[in-house]
């Protein structure tokens, strides 16, 4: 994210602007939105087998396309989704490991607040950074996160990230209006 600021800052023309903040939008939406949407589809088969209910190709292609919809609002009108997507899930290993694509929202969410903290607190805030990544593995994730000043636990990191979303899209309009 830092360096995503950086480029669009040193951007040399309006093209050039408008891919580093179009790059930054799409980190987001990958990141955040679709692994969200991973997450929600892992539960929801997890949850079918602990009911009892079988899996088949067609089931999971039937719940993979519903939160495809609801993610990208088919039902609102924003976009269609077209059905040859909704068989996405058969190639995509994430499903068939542990339990864990929630941590990729997770981590965006807690880089947007730190990124928000090194840019406006400098130092100290990168500091905190830096130290959180050298103590590795060595703790559990959201104890790292306290000890670094960070409670994935608040909305302020998930409100940090949607904030970064909408100055990008607050820029690209910007741009666009721009002639």
């Amino acid at each position: 994210m830092l360096l995503n600021d950086y480029m669009v800052a040193h951007a040399q023309s309006k093209n050039e602007k408008l891919f580093y903040l179009g790059e930054g939008l799409e980190l987001i939406r990958a990141t955040f939105f679709r692994q969200t949407m991973f997450a929600e589809f892992q539960l929801q088969i997890h949850d079918e087998l602990e009911q009892g209910r079988a899996l088949s190709g067609a089931r999971m292609t039937e719940l993979y396309c519903s939160l495809l919809k609801k993610f990208h609002g088919d039902a609102e009108g924003v976009m269609k989704i077209d059905p040859a997507y909704c068989i996405e899930w058969a190639f995509i290993p994430h499903f068939y490991y542990g339990f864990y694509v929630w941590q990729y929202a997770t981590s965006m969410a807690g880089a947007a607040q730190f990124a928000d903290a090194i840019e406006h607190e400098g130092a100290p805030a990168r500091d905190r950074f830096i130290a959180m990544l050298k103590a590795g593995g060595s703790d559990y994730p959201y104890a790292l996160y306290m000890r670094a000043g960070l409670d994935m636990a608040t909305p302020q990191p998930y409100q940090a990230l949607l904030a970064r979303m909408n100055r990008i899209m607050d820029q690209i309009d910007a741009l666009e209006a721009a002639k």
